[in-house]
């Protein structure tokens, strides 16, 4: 199973927003601090703000922040919202499946229960557990470590 890049950024950006709590942080931002394309993050950040993940603020001074304390922000429904399809294999779509031997495999059921055993492994984990270790975070996406912010933020996870 592989998420998509798509669902790798937007868990990377609430991330980063978890690790900036008491502040607007930009794309531009946090595009430098992973080395990724701003363009594709804008898209991932317009999503995540369609679904009320985090709060988007327009003009010269905007940004963006989360939405809720990150103990409430749960990875696996955020990975159901980001990747939309989980189809890992042509047969779980019975739309375009043309796989000729889909009616008598049983490989079908067997990856059902993985993929289903994988979500059940994110849904027990929210972004508070991700950000346990928040100076260390901090220190890797050089982001200036302000001990009371993150303290705070902590007591908000």
């Amino acid at each position: 199973m592989q998420l998509t890049q798509f669902s790798d950024y937007a868990l990377r950006t609430l991330i980063y927003l978890g690790l900036r709590t008491d502040e607007l942080v930009t794309i531009e931002e946090i595009a430098d601090a992973y080395g990724i394309s701003e363009s594709h993050l804008t898209k991932v950040v317009h999503k995540l703000g369609r679904l009320n993940i985090i709060d988007t603020v327009r003009g010269r001074r905007g940004g963006m922040r989360l939405n809720c304390a990150p103990a409430a922000i749960n990875i696996g429904a955020t990975v159901r919202q980001m990747e939309g399809n989980l189809n890992i294999v042509e047969c779980f779509d019975s739309e375009h499946n043309t796989c000729p031997i889909a009616p008598v495999c049983g490989l079908t059921g067997i990856l059902g229960e993985a993929l289903e055993a994988f979500m059940v492994v994110l849904d027990r984990y929210t972004l508070a557990d991700i950000l346990k270790d928040r100076p260390a975070f901090a220190a890797l996406l050089s982001i200036p470590i302000d001990t009371r912010g993150l303290r705070r933020a902590a007591a908000g996870s």
